[in-house]
């Protein structure tokens, strides 16, 4: 079947140059990072698809609400057009600004998780994760099998398996679940939407539980999207209309605003409950700053309130997971192996594959983003056995069946000549992939490594089980 064009839904009003580097460049700034392409400089870099999070361009609309921004200390009008906006657009009565998604998983964690519980969700995330085993909690994940499979052609790999849940309930009790975490379009499963009809039949669960229902909705409408696409019955509604039952489904929602909403800074936490927001309000003035700016600037919350609008506009939609989609069938045309189906904010490789000569002790995707930078400038980001750290009882590493790396598209940023130098990149390493070095840590933090690990090149012969 032929796969039909499409062309970016705006025009371009600005851009920001990028500079070219030469190979000795690279060399001497990945070695600078440690291998470790977090702590390579913005400068040094050719095309950043290190992470979506704050990196898209704002529209014209936004840049001009930016001059709207009302700084009052307390009772900010911006505040009241977020608030309005999350209400129409999400369905959540209540909003609580926040300096970023983290923050809000802070606040919600710590009002939510006390020590020996534990919470459900389908795949973890490294700070959602992090937030709930420092409140005392533990993570359990109950995503389908298929969510682990990167060959799975399974359209809704972020489905929640109630057998798993069950099984959760029968050994610890529904007591000591004080809510089950559902992400749409899971990250660490290669960007992979839930069903709607799994998210209802999740719903009706959780009320026979008596258990909360939290929304990590950072990708919502690109989940939105593929419940369009995929989903019987669902082609003729628009993504506004999926959205709003999306959330109206769940109890509460975290917000990291930099990615579905276009915004350079910027979350929320979001409820409907009254009892639950007089808590957050009480929290957020200790760890972000008051109830009606939270961690943002008044400007910032009129830009966050335009974004929502824009962001669940399908031609938007349509073009922005487009552009991921045609990166991702470039690479598999060339027999690259990615995770399939190809998800909404990135293009995920799978290094393990890739890597075949090298252990998971040895860090293939680490390894693998690496050399993807030295050979084109391309940064990308590891999803594997780096970010998912250690257990915080035994000390061993967390062993993840998929490991990644992350190509993630910034939202209205680059053009397909980027995808197709990208690419090409990719298409370069593979060509060596045989030659490429594991890597071992010169530096381990405690907590999130993945962000500032060091590392330096182990030969093969070299290799060691991971400890």
């Amino acid at each position: 079947m032929a796969r039909h064009s499409w062309a970016e839904p705006y025009k371009i009003k600005m851009v920001e140059l990028i500079r070219m580097t030469s190979r000795e460049d690279r060399e001497r700034a990945i070695r600078e990072a440690g291998y470790n392409t977090f702590l390579l400089r913005s400068e040094d870099v050719y095309i950043d698809l290190l992470t979506d999070s704050g990196a898209g361009a704002m529209s014209d609309q936004q840049w001009a609400g930016l001059m709207l921004g009302d700084e009052a200390y307390a009772g900010s009008r911006n505040f009241y057009r977020l608030r309005d906006t999350v209400e129409e657009y999400y369905s959540y009565r209540y909003t609580v600004p926040t300096h970023q998604g983290r923050g809000a998983e802070n606040i919600l964690s710590q009002i939510l998780v006390s020590d020996g519980q534990y919470v459900p969700g389908n795949m973890y995330f490294t700070t959602t994760r992090l937030h709930q085993e420092l409140a005392g909690g533990t993570f359990v994940d109950v995503i389908i099998d298929e969510a682990h499979d990167p060959e799975s052609q399974h359209p809704f790999k972020g489905n929640v398996d109630f057998a798993k849940l069950d099984a959760l309930v029968e050994r610890v009790g529904a007591a000591k679940i004080p809510y089950v975490c559902i992400a749409t379009c899971v990250n660490m499963a290669g960007g992979q939407p839930i069903s709607l009809e799994n998210l209802r039949q999740l719903r009706k669960w959780c009320n026979r539980q008596h258990i909360m229902l939290v929304h990590d909705m950072t990708r919502v409408a690109e989940n939105a999207y593929f419940i369009q696409q995929r989903e019987p019955g669902q082609q003729d509604r628009s993504i506004r209309e999926i959205v709003y039952e999306i959330c109206s489904l769940t109890d509460a929602a975290t917000m990291s605003s930099k990615k579905d909403a276009m915004v350079n800074i910027g979350g929320f936490l979001a409820m409907n409950d009254p009892g639950f927001y007089e808590q957050a309000c009480a929290l957020v003035v200790v760890y972000e700053g008051l109830h009606t700016y939270g961690g943002m600037a008044g400007r910032d919350m009129e830009a966050l309130a335009i974004g929502i609008t824009e962001s669940v506009d399908d031609d938007h939609i349509q073009a922005r997971v487009g552009q991921v989609k045609y990166l991702g069938h470039r690479l598999i045309d060339s027999g690259v192996p990615v995770v399939r189906p190809i998800g909404g904010h990135a293009v995920f490789l799978d290094a393990r594959r890739i890597l075949r000569h090298l252990p998971q002790a040895h860090f293939p995707a680490q390894s693998l983003a690496a050399a993807l930078y030295l050979d084109s400038g391309v940064r990308s980001m590891e999803r594997g056995i780096v970010s998912a750290g250690r257990d915080s009882t035994t000390g061993e590493h967390h062993v993840p069946e998929l490991e990644l790396v992350r190509l993630t598209i910034p939202r209205r940023v680059y053009t397909q000549a980027h995808m197709d130098v990208t690419a090409e990149g990719v298409f370069s390493v593979m060509e060596r992939a045989d030659k490429i070095e594991g890597l071992r840590f010169t530096y381990e933090p405690r907590m999130l490594r993945f962000f500032q690990a060091r590392f330096e090149p182990v030969s093969y012969s070299d290799c060691i089980p991971a400890q």
